[in-house]
């Protein structure tokens, strides 16, 4: 079985080819803290070839809904230290992905601080989930050039920081509609400096962010998430086979472990946004392709089989099944995950799904 096989990712060498994708699960304290909680979660799904944790704030800005953990002081860089040693123990690697929500959350999770975006543009016809409720999405204030600027050198900071905190690499969250996803839409970004305009500029942020992380980490340990086929958040784009195109193309001559797609979860229309996220991109990239979207095991198998991609990333499976690569070889049943312990809460949907026995 070709997905439980090794996979020689840059400088690590991977057990097999299951990734367990990024998947925010709301379980850290106000402070932004991942504690003994989420160390034992980890820890339990460490047997899979690659560990991808939740998105993670790289500044107290980019903060937009409640309970997400923080990588930009130390009392956090020591809370993760807690989580990598744990997924090292057990033999396993974990990435950061590092996160910026942009316009996509409320100024209520930042003690009313102003959310940001590259346009003046709200998302439309949708609320977002707060700590008094679901509210409608504000109007969030354009950067500054030298703002945009200061962000790409929080992620590069926030790089620096999830190495010192034991991390084997990073993922940049370049999709789902936060901030590197809203410069790259042409429906959200109206933006007349270097990173507005045409394909190139739109694209700029993202290359400039990968090039400065690349810098910090060093080769192979630096990947990104992309969904060219997602319109969450109102992210509206008039080309997205140019533009995804031209950005794939463009990150080629980075030493980059990895470009993570995440292919369509709904029905979308064939002559706006490729159906087939895979067979329109994973072709145009010299790095390795992690699939991404609803897989289970037939899948999966095909998938890597067939050379489109190398690794294959699970969300849901992986959150109810820690053994998943295990229950692969076995042909053991599945755990069903439970979608309403997904966010916030205890142990409960979170460390006490079972590990399967013969």
């Amino acid at each position: 079985m070709k997905l439980l096989e090794t996979y020689q990712l840059g400088p690590f060498m991977l057990r097999n080819r299951v990734v367990m994708a990024p998947m925010t699960r709301n379980r850290v304290t106000p402070e932004g803290l991942a504690g003994a909680l989420a160390a034992e979660y980890y820890h339990q799904r460490a047997t899979m070839g690659l560990l991808v944790s939740e998105a993670i704030a790289i500044s107290a800005d980019a903060i937009g809904y409640p309970m997400i953990p923080g990588i930009y002081n130390k009392v956090q860089v020591e809370s993760w230290r807690g989580i990598t040693d744990r997924v090292h123990e057990a033999g396993g690697l974990i990435f950061a992905q590092l996160w910026h929500s942009g316009r996509a959350g409320h100024s209520s999770a930042k003690d009313g601080g102003v959310m940001v975006a590259p346009s003046a543009i709200a998302i439309r016809g949708q609320q977002i989930f707060t700590k008094t409720g679901l509210k409608d999405f504000e109007v969030p204030r354009a950067l500054t050039t030298a703002e945009v600027g200061a962000i790409i050198r929080d992620y590069q900071d926030a790089a620096e920081r999830a190495m010192e905190a034991g991390f084997d690499g990073i993922e940049l969250n370049a999709a789902n509609g936060y901030l590197p996803n809203q410069f790259l839409a042409d429906g959200v970004n109206t933006r007349d400096d270097e990173y507005g305009g045409g394909v190139e500029n739109r694209c700029r942020f993202i290359l400039e962010a990968m090039d400065a992380m690349v810098q910090v980490c060093g080769p192979g340990r630096v990947g990104i998430k992309l969904s060219p086929s997602t319109d969450r958040y109102d992210i509206t784009e008039s080309n997205p086979l140019a533009l995804y195109g031209y950005l794939v193309g463009a990150l080629n001559p980075l030493p980059l472990a990895y470009l993570h797609f995440m292919q369509p979860l709904s029905t979308v229309d064939a002559a706006y946004w490729p159906k087939d996220v895979i067979s329109a991109f994973g072709g145009l990239t010299v790095h390795t392709v992690i699939a991404n979207g609803g897989y289970n095991q037939q899948r999966a198998e095909q998938e890597v089989e067939s050379g489109r991609a190398q690794l294959v990333s699970f969300g849901a499976l992986a959150l109810a099944n820690p053994d998943l690569p295990a229950r692969f070889a076995a042909g053991a049943p599945l755990n069903t995950p439970d979608a309403s312990t997904f966010y916030g809460g205890n142990e409960h949907g979170y460390t006490d799904y079972p590990f399967w026995k013969k």
